[in-house]
């Protein structure tokens, strides 16, 4: 199993007004090493979620009937606060027509009560499995965004054409400059963008 496949402990933002459903929630997923944050109502999950530094982790398990905010109603604000951790629903029957409408909306899924503690822990498990490798691959975009930053105009430019493929004298003739000139921008682009190879300039580019 590679460390992607591997279930992180991870962090359940759960959404509850009953004290009973979030005490044995906690409880279950607590058994599978993960951390529950439990709120009793949106306002109070949302004042959380607002205090939280960025990038905020974890995936978010919500009730759908609360008041004085529903679980839709919540999943909304989260979206306008552009966050993108995945969101699971805990419906009852007559909830479904609502539970879909959210799936249609980015919900990563919605879970009908009564459900198997199992397969929700399952359920949550594959969720919070997806927030991490979101995030880790967005912490690799925003580096190589960094690298890419910290490269001048002419090291740009080599750059380019090192990912063609491009040989040092014909980068040289097409930037007017000396081969030795080419060569040192081109050490200074590896170095700067942690690469030992035209190839793997390529991939950096590629993204």
């Amino acid at each position: 199993m590679s460390p992607d496949d591997a279930a992180p402990p991870g962090t359940v933002h759960l959404l509850d007004d009953e004290a009973a459903v979030r005490d044995a929630l906690a409880f279950l997923l607590g058994s599978r090493g993960m951390t529950v944050r439990a709120f009793a109502s949106g306002p109070e999950l949302l004042a959380a979620v607002d205090a939280t530094p960025r990038p905020l982790t974890g995936v978010f398990l919500l009730d759908i009937r609360m008041e004085p905010m529903s679980g839709l109603a919540v999943h909304e604000a989260l979206m306008a606060r552009r966050l993108r951790n995945p969101v699971l629903f805990l419906s009852a029957h007559g909830d479904i027509p609502m539970a879909v409408e959210a799936l249609k909306k980015g919900a990563f899924d919605f879970l009908e009560k009564p459900y198997s503690d199992n397969a929700l822990a399952d359920r949550i498990e594959q969720a919070v499995r997806i927030d991490a490798a979101m995030h880790r691959h967005d912490a690799r975009a925003a580096e190589r965004d960094a690298r890419l930053a910290s490269l001048t105009e002419r090291e740009h430019e080599v750059m380019q054409r090192v990912a063609a493929g491009k040989l040092n004298k014909v980068i040289a003739d097409e930037l007017h400059v000396s081969v030795r000139t080419v060569e040192v921008h081109r050490a200074r682009v590896y170095a700067k963008l942690g690469v030992r190879s035209a190839a793997e300039v390529a991939t950096v580019l590629a993204g």
